[in-house]
């Protein structure tokens, strides 16, 4: 029995190893993810179709329980555009319009993904994941990390992006280039220009973080100077409320068929960015115990007032740029999140966006790997 519960909880081996080298990286990581899931998943949120601070609630939860159950150390789960999206187009059909029982909807759906999530590890279906070749995952990386670029790069040019896919948002950049916002574009630059040096000359060190707080206080400090650029603005404070979804699955047609969807997606990017970052920190994984945590970070955001969830390439990049050692920088975050939330979300007001595009641009431009692209090819 004991053995058991080890394999299900990986925390309780890992924990028992902790140290303070660990904790001192984990601790960095959690508050530079925390920053960066803040206004990203109040961003996706808003293409779920739910209020800003359901995002929030998501990311509190779900790398709280996603915590207990993986074996992956750097993977971060959260809302993602594209479940997002697959959220908000559907539930607005089955909600009618109806804005309360469209957010009992998106929490219904992420209750129904964690039982077909742990009906799959039953029926042992994570062997799906077996053929996914080296190949596929180093293309899986590089459309990635242009897909999350492409989201990222209107904030950079201080433009309002548009488009569902890669070429749709690239070329509605290209039309409004002539917009650009001067000090915006300067700005983010400049905090490319700190990261890239920073990764360069301090590597391992939490350069990410010290931008972070240096934009902030830049705006603080310096309000007509940068007043014009794109702030985070408002946060709503305080917790969300804990229970489960006041909708039942008879109460909604089409729900399962939503999950399935959504549990088909989230797990094979969950999956995806465990190897990614498994592969590159010298251990492995085991796909079959990541059905577990995917569903248990689920099964959070349900209760959590949230929707689904899954481990995502971008957060889960700059928590291992961060320096994250274990999960515990998730839990670190999901504790950050909450004190932001409760005491200090007026601060965050002068957080702005280009500087999150930054910390993203700079994170993902490791997941594109030329020569090994060329290698394949030529294989090939």
């Amino acid at each position: 029995m004991k053995s058991v519960l080890l394999q299900v909880f990986p925390i309780a081996t890992w924990i028992r190893s902790y140290n303070l080298s660990y904790a001192r990286w984990d601790i960095i990581a959690g508050i530079t993810l925390a920053s960066f899931v803040l206004p990203e998943s109040m961003a996706y949120a808003s293409l779920a179709g739910v209020p800003s601070q359901y995002g929030i609630y998501c990311c509190i939860a779900g790398c709280l329980f996603f915590a207990l159950l993986t074996q992956s150390r750097q993977v971060a789960v959260g809302p993602t555009s594209a479940i997002s999206l697959m959220v908000g187009t559907t539930v607005a059909v089955m909600s009618g319009g109806d804005l309360q029982r469209w957010a009992a909807i998106a929490s219904l759906t992420a209750l129904a993904v964690f039982l077909l999530c742990v009906a799959a590890y039953f029926l042992r279906l994570s062997v799906l994941v077996n053929f996914i070749s080296e190949n596929i995952l180093l293309g899986f990386k590089a459309g990635a990390a242009l897909s999350i670029a492409s989201t990222q790069l209107p904030k950079l040019f201080g433009v309002e992006g548009g488009g569902h896919n890669f070429f749709e948002r690239m070329g509605t950049l290209l039309e409004r280039l002539p917009e650009t916002h001067s000090t915006t574009l300067l700005f983010g630059l400049g905090a490319l220009l700190v990261l890239v040096l920073g990764n360069h000359f301090l590597r391992g060190k939490p350069v990410s973080l010290v931008v972070v707080i240096a934009s902030i206080a830049l705006i603080s400090f310096f309000p007509d100077l940068f007043g014009s650029l794109h702030l985070t603005g408002e946060i709503p404070s305080g917790l969300p409320d804990i229970g489960r979804p006041s909708l039942r699955m008879i109460d909604v047609d089409g729900i399962l068929g939503l999950a399935l969807g959504v549990f088909l997606m989230g797990y094979i990017e969950t999956v995806a960015a465990a190897r990614t970052f498994a592969e590159k920190n010298g251990y492995t994984i085991d796909p079959h115990q990541e059905l577990l945590s995917l569903g248990a970070a689920n099964f959070g955001a349900s209760v959590f007032s949230g929707y689904p969830v899954s481990g995502g390439m971008s957060q889960s990049t700059v928590n291992d740029k961060a320096g994250a050692k274990t999960p515990m920088a998730l839990i670190i975050c999901s504790i950050t999140l909450c004190i932001l939330l409760l005491f200090f979300t007026g601060l965050l007001r002068d957080l702005p966006e280009v500087i999150l595009a930054a910390v993203v641009l700079d994170a993902i431009a490791g997941l594109i790997k030329v020569e090994d692209q060329r290698a394949r090819f030529d294989a090939f």
